[in-house]
């Protein structure tokens, strides 16, 4: 006859006496009780002792346990007050137990936890439970806003948008922030890109709040820029450089597009073939160019010196930004580099340098920390990642729970 091995572990729930264990197939129930003596009077809120009876039995699921599904069987004790006129009874809160939650609070956060960087659906399927119940978690346990008392400083505050469908021109704008330990953290999620919703937003900031914030970094979008402006008018306005550096790339680009319409009808067949593969060679930096790489570009410039020009000037640009001057110097090299682009007769940058004109002073300020979007940017990879997981998500509070929780979930359940 095999012996089966017995062995004991801890419930690791507090005030509580198991009365009764029982195993049936894949299910581990367990009789307990609670350990509390007293209670405080739902009316006047004294505390009460005067046992009055229990409730009707209540079935909650536990965390799982050497692959069985646990369930918890209690039934509620019930105290009578003998202060208030009515004698009415209370039960005691549970530190273990939310009231009408199918779930003890230690399995709702195994749930949470097995939720991050996952999807309802998965966790539904893998935890054998429903779908709504695993929402339902979620929904008691995250809340939908930013609580400010969490975030009394603020470093930096990043503004970017992101499309809910493909397509629609349907955007909705994150709000992030780094705080003084350069943590990422989610503000807000609105529902568009318009100057009143982004001010309305800002605006919900405690002004003690508001006041640690040095920086707030964006793109070029008017309305963000505006709204900060109007709200946070001592902050820092840094528009990211690697939103400017993607338009006078894309200006150098647009010429490169019709010099090779130019020289695809004054060429040969033969002599055109040769410049295949510029595209990509004339995005890459110059030290990351392979040697057939190199020999294409040599080519084309041989065809078009105003091209060769342009990569020039290009790479003249970016340099300034890789290895950044104080502001004032980065300010002398950037009227520097205009002047040459002048000098050359090119046109292709023209709507670069209104751009630069109109928000000469937010592109500068890059030098003076030399702050970026980088943060916002990674963190809208890591949203977009999240929207293709979900299938799309359309609800703005879940949004935010579902961001909060893969930003905050294995620091607050792990």
């Amino acid at each position: 006859m095999v012996k089966k091995v017995q062995i004991s572990i801890p419930l690791d729930i507090e005030d509580v006496e198991v009365l009764k264990v029982e195993v049936k197939g894949e299910e581990l129930h367990l009789e307990v009780e609670s350990s509390l003596k007293g209670a405080r009077c739902g009316q006047c809120g004294r505390r009460i002792e005067q046992f009055h009876g229990y409730g009707e039995w209540v079935r909650v699921q536990h965390l799982p346990s050497f692959g069985r599904t646990v369930f918890l069987h209690y039934r509620p004790k019930r105290y009578r007050c003998p202060y208030c006129d009515t004698h009415p009874t209370t039960r005691p809160q549970l530190s273990w137990h939310e009231p009408n939650s199918p779930y003890t609070r230690a399995y709702e956060e195994y749930l949470l936890r097995a939720l991050v960087n996952s999807t309802v659906q998965d966790v539904s399927t893998k935890e054998r439970i429903g779908y709504d119940a695993v929402e339902g978690g979620l929904e008691r346990r995250l809340a939908k806003q930013v609580d400010w008392t969490q975030y009394p400083r603020l470093r930096v505050l990043g503004l970017d948008e992101i499309a809910r469908r493909k397509g629609h021109d349907d955007f909705i704008t994150i709000v992030s922030g780094q705080l003084p330990d350069e943590r990422l953290v989610i503000l807000g999620v609105l529902a568009d890109r318009k100057k009143e919703t982004v001010q309305a937003f800002l605006e919900t900031i405690p002004p003690s709040v508001r006041a640690s914030i040095r920086s707030v970094c964006s793109d070029l979008h008017e309305a963000y820029l505006q709204a900060v402006h109007e709200v946070l008018p001592k902050a820092r306005q840094v528009v990211d450089r690697f939103h400017v550096a993607k338009l006078y790339r894309q200006a150098a680009d647009s010429l490169r597009k019709t010099e090779l319409k130019r020289l695809r009808t004054s060429l040969t067949k033969e002599a055109y073939d040769q410049l295949k593969g510029n595209l990509w060679a004339f995005r890459k930096k110059p030290a990351d160019l392979t040697p057939p790489e190199q020999a294409v570009l040599d080519r084309l410039f041989a065809y078009s010196p105003l091209l060769q020009q342009a990569d020039t000037l290009r790479e003249q640009l970016t340099a300034i930004f890789e290895q950044p001057p104080y502001k004032n110097d980065a300010k002398r090299a950037l009227r520097t580099w205009e002047a040459q682009v002048h000098q050359s007769g090119l046109t292709c940058f023209d709507r670069f340098l209104k751009t630069l004109h109109r928000y000469w002073n937010q592109i500068t300020n890059y030098f003076v920390d030399l702050l970026t979007s980088g943060f916002v940017e990674g963190f809208n990879n890591k949203l977009k990642v999240l929207k293709r997981r979900c299938y799309g998500l359309t609800n703005l509070d879940h949004w935010f729970q579902r961001i909060f929780l893969d930003l905050e979930g294995y620091r607050l359940f792990g």
